[in-house]
């Protein structure tokens, strides 16, 4: 029996590794189709100048707004987003006594949205690499929390039922290696989720979502926390959302990491759900 250690919140947890189980770069190994690294939208260079510091600068500013955000991201939904989080799990396939990973988990808000669902009833683990947004979190919910990337999950292979990443997607380096990650986690049967939102491909609609999202919401933010990096994280949010690579990019990058069944479904023109089975 090999150990693999993670920093964990709030609970020790250790992961315990079979000697015969894949390790991930053998994992990765076995997957032909996984090519060059695909970014989930260009350099953003008015925010954090070379690509090489964008990861720096995702966690420091996720670090900095912890504490807004979750009332931030309620107004952007006019209250409305814990019933669609809710929702969408049960709709793809969350059951009772699964064991669930929530991948870039944040605050928590899916995994809180899967324990409601589930009537408590599921068992979570919430990984993340900022220190700030988990600890955020604790105060609505005591979750499992490890700190960590989803390029490399530090977890042992075939382990969990479920797995979500719930609107972080934009926010990693590279999706084939995330994908991969997440299909070797998987045990077979098991299922991914990714919640994300979708420039719409109209000019006005995208132009609409636009003023709301970098405009409005960011406003609302600063005026709400009166951090001036609240308003910099939502118009961030937003400028990788408008330059997001297309859905069926997502969809091919998923099927090359080895996912089946996978699809994408639609909730009011923008919320997209891509689900695939191991």
């Amino acid at each position: 029996m090999v150990y693999r250690e993670c920093r964990v919140f709030a609970t020790p947890i250790v992961f315990h590794t079979q000697s015969s189980v894949l390790s991930p770069a053998e994992w990765r190994d076995k997957l032909p189709n996984v090519t060059a690294p695909l970014p989930p939208h260009p350099p953003l260079e008015s925010y954090y100048g070379e690509a090489s510091h964008r990861e720096g600068f995702v966690r420091n500013i996720f670090d900095d707004t912890a504490a807004w955000y979750d009332s931030t991201i309620s107004f952007m939904s006019f209250g409305s987003g814990d019933r669609y989080r809710r929702e969408a799990v049960a709709r793809n396939g969350l059951q009772p006594g699964m064991k669930m990973l929530d991948v870039a988990s944040g605050t928590g808000i899916v995994a809180r949205a899967a324990l409601e669902a589930t009537k408590n009833d599921v068992d979570i683990v919430a990984l993340d690499p900022s220190i700030g947004m988990m600890l955020a979190g604790r105060s609505k919910q005591s979750l499992r929390a490890v700190q960590g990337k989803a390029e490399s999950l530090p977890v042992a292979s075939a382990s969990f039922d479920f797995l979500t990443i719930g609107f972080a997607l934009r926010h990693f380096a590279d999706l084939h290696t995330v994908f991969t990650e997440c299909h070797r986690v998987l045990r077979p049967g098991g299922c991914l989720l990714i919640l994300e939102l979708t420039a719409p491909r109209s000019a006005a609609g995208r132009g609409l979502l636009g003023v709301y999202l970098g405009r409005v919401v960011p406003l609302y933010a600063r005026l709400r926390s009166g951090n001036r990096e609240a308003a910099t994280l939502m118009r961030y949010y937003w400028d990788t959302i408008r330059t997001c690579v297309p859905p069926q990019t997502i969809i091919s990058a998923l099927e090359g990491a080895g996912f089946r069944e996978v699809s994408r479904h639609v909730e009011l023109a923008i919320f997209s759900e891509y689900r695939g089975s191991r």
